[in-house]
């Protein structure tokens, strides 16, 4: 399968400062935190329906910068969410505890944009209008569940269009990066995986990329001791090393692609249908100041008809690198 590569972009939306209550903490079946990239694809195709063709917009990438986030959690070495018990019985009695993680979170989003003859000709008071238009339709949406709150920042959103040149076009993302900080941006890591994939290997060569990926997830002690004899306790999370995290980012084909209507229970009897599986990557957490390229921040969605897998992918790795390779874990 060929590399996919980020769609030509005509614009950049930089959605600024969001309060979102309440999202979705348990982003897959192996691991809980910040809602990952699939959450955001998500919003922006629904974002995109909702303005409606008459926009002239195309939603083709998402980059996510977190400010803050306030995890629902309580317990000290073992972290225990706050659940509740909502809404009552027919006769009033209390339900039953259904397990939902929740986080609070402050994050900016920055959308890549294909305009159609009218938008690319619109001028720049037009396109602020527009941007503006379209921070009001996002606030009437959820994001990862999440409720969007009144924002209390003085920034408003910002819609701007590309200049032909790259030089141009990393001076634009320049200028937009302050507006970006102070926070971390998430990016793919899948090097780093097949890097400790192949250090494992060395010592156990029957190693998978499951355990690499386990290996990355969590932290390992282990004693080390000196010339002297003396031991002491280390951790495989060393200074320097990033904030590495485990992170989702799209589905594998478990069936063949049943047709609507054929299967039974299903949701929606007019769509297709096929049962997948979570696929899982390493992510890192970086301060936009480190990135030199909007394409470097962008999460776009593919899909491979032969394999059967439903990605995001992200452009922050090397250029020249032409497969990346994914960690299927069952659901």
């Amino acid at each position: 399968m060929r590399q996919p590569k980020l769609p030509t972009l005509d614009a950049l939306l930089h959605i600024p400062q969001l309060s979102v209550q309440n999202a979705n903490a348990i982003s897959g079946p192996h691991s809980w935190g910040h809602p990952g990239p699939t959450h955001f694809t998500g919003l922006m195709t629904a974002l995109e329906r909702k303005l409606g063709s008459d926009s002239g917009l195309h939603f083709a990438a998402v980059g996510i910068v977190s400010h803050g986030y306030q995890a629902q959690t309580n317990g000290d070495y073992v972290q225990r969410f706050n659940l509740t018990r909502n809404p009552v019985g027919k006769d009033g009695s209390t339900a039953a505890i259904v397990e939902e993680g929740r986080i609070h979170l402050q994050l900016s989003l920055l959308f890549g944009l294909k305009l159609d003859q009218q938008r690319a000709a619109a001028s720049d008071e037009e396109l602020n209008a527009l941007a503006q238009q379209i921070g009001s339709t996002l606030a009437t949406l959820r994001i990862a569940g999440g409720s969007v709150l009144p924002g209390r920042s003085a920034l408003k959103p910002r819609l701007t269009r590309l200049a032909e040149g790259e030089d141009e076009r990393a001076r634009q993302f320049r200028l937009l990066r302050r507006y970006l900080m102070p926070g971390y941006a998430l990016v793919a890591r899948d090097d780093l995986l097949h890097a400790h994939h192949a250090t494992l290997r060395a010592q156990a060569p029957d190693a998978t990329l499951l355990d690499a990926w386990l290996d990355q997830s969590r932290i390992n002690h282990f004693p080390v001791t000196d010339d002297n004899g003396d031991t002491a306790w280390q951790h495989s999370r060393q200074q320097g090393r990033g904030w590495i995290v485990p992170l989702p980012v799209g589905y594998g084909a478990l069936s063949p692609l049943y047709e609507a209507g054929t299967v039974a229970g299903a949701r929606d009897d007019s769509t297709p249908l096929r049962f997948v599986e979570s696929l899982y990557t390493l992510g890192e957490w970086l301060s936009p100041h480190r990135l030199h390229d909007y394409r470097q921040l962008l999460w776009y969605p593919t899909h491979d008809a032969d394999s059967g897998v439903y990605r995001c992918r992200n452009d922050y790795q090397a250029a020249n690198q032409t497969e990346h390779h994914t960690l299927g874990v069952e659901a």
